[in-house]
């Protein structure tokens, strides 16, 4: 099965029912496997079997169910044509990148006509077909932009709704002047005689003529939708409005036909044509606020998008040339001027510099970069000139795949979700059967007359609002994850954002992550007759064939020494090593590991308990089964440690260290952390073990590390949470990445998941409340539909806009500052196993 992802930016939709037609449609297409539809977004997460379906297949199952996939078209010049089979294998080659819909090749012109889906297929990838066909295309320099056209499609639509709304204003406002002084005059007797010309009937056939066009012109796009709606068997916003608007105006036009007809005695001569006005004017509008409102929801991706440089500067056989970003390719050298932004991921080759990473990591001081330094794509040259060297380009680049994540991430449906989803399911058909139970009652029991049951059913159709309830969770997910990408903060998915706010516990490796994770050798103790260059160069020369940190301090120490290579390596995971050098069995490992292989450490061992008091790593060295020395190495916590743990203490969290180290160093790093539990003695391998018993009394864990052998305790974790600067096995297993690399990012992390829930619970309370209260209001016959239209719209506009509130919110600003973390005594360290 040839599995594709693809992510389909939907047009058309109003509310829950909607994103439930759209999903339900995809799901129909043969070989869909999964669908994950975001309102906030109008995105659809769709995988499916390529060799069963295609994307035309999906379109066109969006498009049946009455609804609308934003695309885009791009002409490209083709090079290498010659006959009628060079046009097919073109179009052919065109046709397989994911995201083409359609494909017109001319041989004539020598032009391929591409529409395709922005976003999803790119310029360059629809080059990279042409060429691997065996063809070309010209060079334009011209630097396609595909998301560029889906913000122009939304635009668009705004633009539409914009003009509808003045429309329908330009048209209502006379008509609500007019009808509501006429029936303030019928109030009045003195004023039916003073103004009699404004009584005669035929002013109800100027307000029809009035309310027709507004009827016509904005009321289209929701009877459209009501009856796509319905031919689908389900029944969305679109039918609520649609019902309410047309009953008000219908009921208006047999108001006419009884004054000309002459049955006026059972219809009455109340129109309704300025409710049906009003409501879609209304409601009009509250679409055209809620577009913009949902455009900004989206401003922290278009700032990740906007980072990307549109072009570089190529440096090649001494001499530069300005060329599209997309055109570079791994290896190549580029130039980086200061005060320009770094085009692609790249190694700095040449020149010395600092570069602005912050907003990528949410670092404010800039990093200082040398020759081998890495440097990431979308970042800022502060400084010197710098020549760097491509390693990572197009969607390889880090800040590609952080665009990915959080789209992929903002996609997603968080667990709280599923309460709106219940609920949207069955909230339509329920409004229809309360709308009908308020005009049987009205009219056969309280027999108000036609006119006020009516009105009062109208009323009912018109308050009622699944759109907030659909909106609710998606737009605060999708503002909280952009606000998270500017702080640095990377959230895999909805259900990591919401998780993320009932942690219990903190678990935090120490190597890396509490510490620098850079050791360094402190101090060599050597057996008499021992000299240390030689001690230190027999365990460098077998410890270079390691990858442990303790085995890179031993190494770096020893650069001043020739090594020799080791032979018949062997690594203990979590112990030691072993080598034969130069016809000696060398051994350098933990003194527990030595003594388990019955080596006599008596002589070493207040040397190694000092070590270890000092919160160094005590390393013994063995030649030929003999102890012949100790190496002591050092890790110092990083700067933000000691506060971040202070501050994740503060947020109620129980703070736990992991490590392998025995727990005299471990006690010692915990003290200066700030930490009072501490679990020592851990082997790589046992963590996720030590994770699992953290969980036990159903206390959810969250892990923190940065390494490989964090993987496993990574993915047992409640939620995982990698430091960016570690490795991309730790990051893949994560929940949540901080990207600046220190744990300041774990309380933030923890704050921005409280207050993104926090708003999502506000949404959902203001959208059931809004329903529960003023539907019944409205079935009371309390609630004239003018007024409940301008609540609908309301609605959905108060649910986005406090969504919003999140951009601005300053995240984890009652957290403790670094002199409340000083405060902190640190208390008894309790053992772990």
């Amino acid at each position: 099965m040839a599995t594709q992802q693809i992510t389909l930016p939907i047009t058309g939709m109003t509310c829950a029912m909607c994103e439930k037609n759209v999903t339900r449609a995809l799901q129909k297409t043969e070989g869909v496997a999964e669908v994950q539809l975001n309102l906030a977004t109008d995105k659809a997460m769709v995988t499916f079997d390529a060799a069963t379906a295609t994307t035309q297949d999906l379109v066109d199952h969006v498009q049946a169910a009455g609804y609308g996939v934003a695309t885009a078209s791009i002409d490209l010049p083709i090079t290498g044509m010659t006959c009628a089979m060079c046009e097919k294998n073109v179009t052919r080659a065109l046709q397989k990148p994911t995201g083409v819909l359609d494909v017109q090749v001319n041989l004539a012109t020598e032009r391929a006509h591409v529409t395709y889906i922005p976003g999803v297929v790119r310029r360059s990838d629809l080059i990279t077909a042409v060429e691997n066909a065996g063809y070309g295309v010209v060079d334009t320099s011209a630097v396609d932009a595909p998301e560029d056209a889906e913000a122009a499609a939304r635009e668009a639509e705004i633009q539409r709704q914009k003009r509808l709304v003045i429309i329908g204003t330009v048209l209502t406002i006379p008509l609500v002047v007019l009808s509501m002084t006429r029936h303030f005059l019928h109030s009045v007797p003195f004023l039916m005689q003073t103004f009699p010309w404004l009584m005669d009937d035929a002013w109800l056939f100027i307000f029809g003529a009035m309310a027709t066009p507004v009827y016509i012109i904005l009321g289209r796009q929701y009877i459209s939708g009501a009856i796509k709606s319905v031919r689908n068997g389900t029944a969305n916003m679109d039918v609520l409005v649609a019902l309410g608007s047309t009953a008000a105006y219908v009921y208006g036009i047999v108001v006419l036909l009884g004054i000309a007809l002459g049955f006026s005695d059972v219809v009455g001569k109340d129109d309704y044509f300025e409710s049906a006005a009003v409501i879609l004017t209304l409601i009009t509008l509250g679409k055209l606020l809620e577009a913009r409102a949902k455009g900004r929801t989206s401003e922290a991706i278009k700032k990740l998008i906007g980072l990307t440089p549109k072009t570089a500067i190529l440096w090649r056989d001494g001499v530069e040339q300005e060329i599209a970003v997309d055109a570079v390719v791994a290896g190549d050298q580029l130039i980086v001027r200061p005060g320009s932004k770094i085009p692609v991921d790249a190694v700095v080759v040449e020149g010395r510099s600092s570069v602005d990473e912050s907003m990528l990591t949410g670092e404010s001081m800039p990093v200082s970069k040398d020759i081998g330094a890495n440097v990431i794509g979308g970042t800022v040259n502060k400084q010197g000139r710098l020549i760097v060297e491509a390693t990572r380009v197009g969607a390889e680049t880090a800040l590609a795949q952080i665009i990915r994540l959080v789209e992929q991430a903002q996609g997603s449906r968080a667990p709280i979700q599923r309460v709106a989803d219940r609920a949207s399911a069955y909230f339509v058909p329920t409004v229809l059967v309360l709308a009908a139970v308020t005009f049987a009652y009205w009219f056969f029991f309280a027999q108000i007359g036609l006119p006020g049951a009516t009105l009062n059913a109208i009323a009912v159709l018109v308050i009622a609002c699944p759109c907030a309830l659909g909106l609710a969770t998606p737009t605060a997910i999708m503002v909280g994850m952009g606000r998270g990408a500017e702080m640095g903060i990377l959230f895999r998915n909805s259900e990591a954002l919401e998780s993320a706010q009932q942690l219990d516990v903190i678990a935090l490796d120490k190597t890396g992550t509490i510490t620098q994770g850079q050791p360094r050798v402190t101090q060599i103790i050597t057996a008499e007759g021992v000299a240390e260059d030689d001690l230190l160069r027999l365990a460098a020369t077998v410890e270079r064939a390691s990858e442990h940190p303790l085995a890179d301090a031993i190494v770096q120490a020893a650069q001043h020494l020739t090594l020799g290579q080791p032979d018949q390596f062997e690594a203990i995971a979590g112990n030691g090593v072993q080598a034969w050098v130069d016809g000696k069995e060398v051994s350098v490992g933990s003194p527990r590991f030595m003594a388990q292989h019955g080596l006599e450490l008596g002589v070493y061992q207040a040397q190694i308990d000092a070590m270890q008091a000092k919160a160094q790593t005590a390393v013994v060295v063995s030649v030929d089964g003999v102890a012949q020395g100790v190496i002591g190495i050092a890790d110092t916590i990083k700067s933000t440690s000691r506060e971040a743990i202070a501050q994740l203490q503060a947020l109620g969290l129980e703070v736990v260290m992991l490590t392998g180290d025995n727990q005299q160093t471990a006690q010692a790093i915990a003290r200066e952390a700030g930490i009072t539990q501490v679990i020592a003695d851990v082997l790589p391998g046992d963590k996720a073990q030590a994770v699992q018993k953290l969980q036990a009394d159903n206390k959810r864990v969250g892990m923190v590390g940065d390494g490989v052998n964090d993987a496993p305790a990574l993915a047992q974790a409640n939620v995982g949470i990698a430091i960016g600067t570690g490795t991309d096995i730790a990051i893949e297993a994560s929940d949540v990445t901080l990207m600046s690399g220190d744990l300041s990012g774990v309380p933030r992390a923890i704050a921005l998941s409280k207050a993104t829930m926090r708003t999502i619970y506000q949404n959902l309370f203001w959208a059931f409340v809004y329903n529960i209260i003023l539907v019944p209001v409205a079935m009371a016959g309390q609630l004239i539909p003018m007024f409940a239209a301008a609540a609908m719209a309301f609605s959905s506009v108060f649910v986005v806009t406090n969504s919003l509130r999140l951009r601005g919110k300053k995240i984890g600003k009652d957290l403790p500052s670094t002199q409340a973390s000083s405060e902190l005594q640190p208390a008894k360290v309790a053992a772990g196993d």
